[in-house]
């Protein structure tokens, strides 16, 4: 998969990905080169090989990135619609699963739009008792610029895409 010519692709799978699990997954290396995975539920793609982060929650990611600021983004669709779509035909339609590989930026303050972007997705779950906890005081973003992306193979099932 091409970062460049395919990119509309990537930011729809990823937003497919989301709808399905609710967050990503994002692999980084900290300096004992132990990788580990963090879930972060509020990446967003923009429209040029980049994207960010709200940078709350996430204790390792911080540690990692003024060490090895590379990371690894993976994105499934697990919807079970889709899954069961793809078992009943043999082949999927489109891939299960994509990963970008970038670099993570600095911490920085958020936009408006950004604000904005992050209210728009959350907004299905405002009225929940932990909508404000989780999302309420989302205040500083972290950039990420991609560099690759790859997608998941499995088989027959994805050897027609």
């Amino acid at each position: 998969m091409n970062l460049q010519t395919d990119w509309s692709k990537i930011r729809k799978h990823f937003n497919q990905s989301f709808k399905s699990n609710l967050h990503v997954s994002i692999a980084s290396v900290g300096s004992d080169d132990r990788p580990t995975v963090t879930p972060i539920g509020s990446l967003f793609l923009n429209d040029n090989q980049a994207g960010f982060y709200f940078e709350m929650f996430p204790s390792k990611l911080p540690a990692h990135a003024s060490i090895n600021k590379n990371v690894c983004v993976l994105g499934v669709n697990s919807s079970r619609l889709f899954w069961i779509r793809s078992l009943f035909k043999g082949r999927f339609e489109q891939y299960p699963a994509v990963k970008l590989y970038g670099q993570l930026g600095e911490k920085r303050k958020a936009t408006d739009r950004e604000i904005a972007r992050l209210k728009r997705r959350m907004r299905s779950t405002k009225g929940l008792k932990g909508h404000k906890y989780l999302w309420g005081q989302m205040e500083s973003v972290r950039e990420i610029s991609f560099q690759q992306a790859e997608t998941i193979n499995l088989a027959k099932m994805t050897q027609e895409l």
